[in-house]
Parts: C-alpha cells; sequence; structure tokens
C-alpha cells in the first residue's frame, strides 16, 4: 500500500433544481479513495463514522482494495451529516445544516501499515486534525496533498498556516484561492500561495476547468461540457483522488506528469456529476475511464498555427 487518504465518510442530503435525494452517502474520503481504487490496487482509509452507517457500503468500499484499518466505528454515535441545496447553475450552494456528531471530537490514528507511505491525501478537514496525521508518520511521503476550505481559512488561520508549511500540493476553489492570498488576481494570488509552503498548487474553477502552478509554470485543463449534472457534490474530492491516484499508480511526481494526472482528475471528476453520490464511481469501467480522458484531450487538440 502505497497512499492514503484521510476525511470524512458522511451522509449527504442534496437539493438541486431539478432533484432532492436525502442520505446519500458523502463524505471527502468516500471519493477520494473511490476516485483511487481506479488506479491503485490498495489504498488505506482514516477516517470516522457512527455505528449508522451501513456496513454493505464498507464492504463495497474493502472489495475496492480500501482498507478500513484507519476507520473508526463509533458504536451508539451518529456519522458526519451535511445536507446542502444548489443554485440553479450548480456552481454555487448554501449548506442547511451540518451536523458534526463523530466528527467533533476525532482524533485521528495512523495504523503502523500506513506509516511508510509514499502518497498522502490530505481532505477537507480541520487543519489541526490534518497535522495530527502528518505528526504520526516517521517518514515524509514523497507526496502530501491537502485540500481545504475558506471555513478553516476563518476561523483556524494559525493552524492553516503550520499545515501548509508540510504539504507539496494545495488543492483549493477560485474563491478560496483568493481569500487565502488576499489577491483578486488568481496568477497573484498562486504566487504568494506558493511562498506559504506548497511547490504546486491547483485551483479548482468547478465547469471552468483547474489551474495547476509551481514556482514558474501554469498549466490549464478544461472542465468537460456535461449534457447533464445531477449531482456536483463531491466533484472536488473526486477529482483529488484520480490526481492523486494516478501519480501513486505511475510513481512519478514530475510537473509534466501532474499535467497528465490534473486531466485524469478532471475526467473522474466528470463522471462523479453524473449520479447522485459515488454511486458512478462504483460502476465505472476502464473503457469508459479511457473514452473520458480521450474527450478531454479533444477538447483542447489542435493543428499548429503557421502563421496570423
Amino acid at each position: 500500500m502505497n497512499l492514503v487518504a484521510v476525511g470524512t465518510v458522511a451522509f449527504d442530503s442534496i437539493e438541486t433544481p431539478f432533484a432532492k435525494k436525502d442520505k446519500v452517502i458523502g463524505g471527502a474520503a468516500t471519493y477520494i479513495t473511490l476516485a483511487a481504487s481506479h488506479f491503485v490496487k490498495e489504498s488505506g482509509l482514516i477516517s470516522v463514522v457512527g455505528d449508522d452507517f451501513p456496513t454493505d457500503f464498507l464492504q463495497g468500499m474493502t472489495d475496492r482494495g480500501i482498507d478500513q484499518k484507519g476507520l473508526q466505528i463509533k458504536q451508539g454515535e451518529k456519522s458526519f451529516f451535511w445536507a446542502g441545496k444548489y443554485h440553479y447553475d450548480l456552481n454555487s450552494r448554501d449548506t442547511l445544516d451540518t451536523q458534526l456528531n463523530v466528527l467533533a471530537t476525532f482524533n485521528p490514528i495512523v495504523p503502523d501499515e500506513y506509516k511508510n507511505i509514499d502518497f498522502l491525501m490530505l481532505g477537507n478537514l480541520a487543519p489541526s486534525v490534518q497535522m495530527q496525521v502528518i505528526d504520526q508518520l516517521p517518514n515524509r511521503p514523497k507526496l502530501v496533498v491537502l485540500d481545504t476550505m475558506n471555513f478553516w481559512m476563518d476561523i483556524a488561520w494559525d493552524d492553516l498556516m503550520k499545515v501548509l508549511t508540510k504539504i507539496d500540493v494545495l488543492t483549493i476553489n477560485d474563491e478560496e484561492a483568493r481569500q487565502l492570498a488576499k489577491e483578486y488576481s488568481l496568477v497573484k494570488a498562486a504566487r504568494k500561495i506558493l511562498t506559504m509552503g506548497p511547490k504546486y498548487l491547483i485551483i479548482k474553477k468547478g465547469e471552468h476547468g483547474a489551474l495547476l502552478f509551481d514556482s514558474h509554470s501554469i498549466f490549464f485543463a478544461p472542465a468537460l461540457p456535461l449534457e447533464e449534472v445531477a449531482d456536483p457534490t463531491g466533484a472536488g474530492d473526486t477529482f483529488a483522488g484520480g490526481f492523486i491516484g494516478y501519480l501513486a499508480q505511475t510513481q512519478n511526481i514530475s510537473f509534466e506528469n501532474m499535467k497528465r494526472a490534473v486531466i485524469v482528475g478532471s475526467a473522474m471528476a466528470s463522471f462523479t456529476c453524473e449520479k447522485f453520490g459515488p454511486e458512478r464511481l462504483l460502476e465505472l469501467t476502464r473503457e469508459e475511464i479511457m473514452e473520458r480522458i480521450e474527450e478531454f484531450v479533444a477538447l483542447t487538440e489542435f493543428e499548429e498555427i503557421l502563421e496570423v
């Protein structure tokens, strides 16, 4: 095993302008590990659920090579729950309810089998919890990727600044990048964020694609225009899972290979949007993934411009 993901395994209640679903399986670590499972045979999961979480779904994750030695199951307690309502553009949403439940007292424990991994994906959690995981590793992984959000920038700035010095890749959306850097221009924001610790930055722009930065290069990947979008929840986490899963599969963390990983992550995220919850990730085939990646490549493929 060379990949471990940390994050929530949870329930969501989701309302879009077109449909509503209650108690859908969700959580950052759920999407991350399921997406990565299409590229690595084994991965580890560090999270917490209550005894209300369906064991058959956990078994399904096990069947996909997702080890659960790091998953705590709290008897007599409830799993994390989030409810949200999307606006018509499906890019913006309102949080209707958040119930921390088991997450309120979550102290991650890294099993011995996970302590010498090469790839670590820190899903969106309190920066202090993300740091707890890093502190339990005797050796620094080859690549540490972290996701965060504006909520932690508002209430845990100092902790966030500390954990940013311990990672290699930060993934955030455009609004979060502007808030973190206090810059409107995403290029200026990226340059500033890269002085905070990360060597690479991915700025996700939803249906408008994603940007990858290092200290001297920029790469842009488009988003695939979808005819039907059922539910965008988990798309960002699926992107992260596809991204790090591909890097773990190829064992290549160069900027050039990260470009490919961004395309792979974008392709995986597009599948998630097609159905509610992680259902699409459970039924995907290798052929479908390759066809979708080829569609992404075709979006930006053109003949050389000889003169203007």
